[in-house]
């Protein structure tokens, strides 16, 4: 079976990622086909993202999943770390058949420091299988804060040691794992 895996960046980022780069190398070389993905507001501007640009690049993660189906892929998997992430768990609530799975790394629950401003509202929403991989020291949110967050049909895989950004970590064999295990 095909499999294109959509690889999104977080919002400090673009698709040179050194964690998307290393995830794409350690994907291809286990046979799946994956695109890595500049996102729209991200080609639009320098910066992080600003208002209205959420919606646009939704739009762009859809587009990109339907032009890995174009290209032959039978099954599609959204992902993408924090910012990029985010935005794909937010398309497959609101279109639970965008995509054959979700997978997050590093999912910014509430910016550091502000747990009230949570962003996991949508999650329930998620009918599809997804994997968080997070790491146990990220600001961003913690592994209970997450566990607590997360559907039932979610895994979540905590990473000892890792902060937000995951690019030093050996995550590409928890990813595989699970791909072969949903498909």
């Amino acid at each position: 079976m095909r499999v294109g895996i959509l690889l999104t960046h977080g919002a400090g980022s673009n698709a040179d990622a050194p964690l998307l780069r290393t995830l794409d190398a350690a994907l291809t070389a286990a046979g799946f086909r994956v695109l890595r993905y500049t996102l729209p507001f991200r080609q639009a501007h320098a910066g992080p993202p600003r208002a209205g640009d959420a919606a646009r690049d939704r739009v762009g993660i859809r587009e990109a999943l339907n032009g890995l189906r174009a290209e032959g892929a039978e099954k599609v998997i959204a992902g993408g770390h924090s910012y990029g992430g985010r935005q794909a768990s937010m398309l497959l609530a609101e279109e639970p058949g965008a995509a054959d799975g979700l997978l997050c790394l590093s999912y910014p629950l509430h910016p550091p420091k502000k747990p009230e401003q949570k962003r996991t509202a949508h999650l329930a929403g998620i009918a599809c299988p997804a994997l968080f991989v997070h790491g146990e020291r990220d600001p961003f949110g913690t592994i209970g804060e997450l566990r607590e967050a997360l559907p039932d049909s979610a895994s979540l895989v905590p990473v000892p040691g890792a902060a937000h950004d995951l690019a030093r970590h050996d995550v590409a064999p928890v990813v595989i794992a699970w791909l072969r295990e949903i498909l």
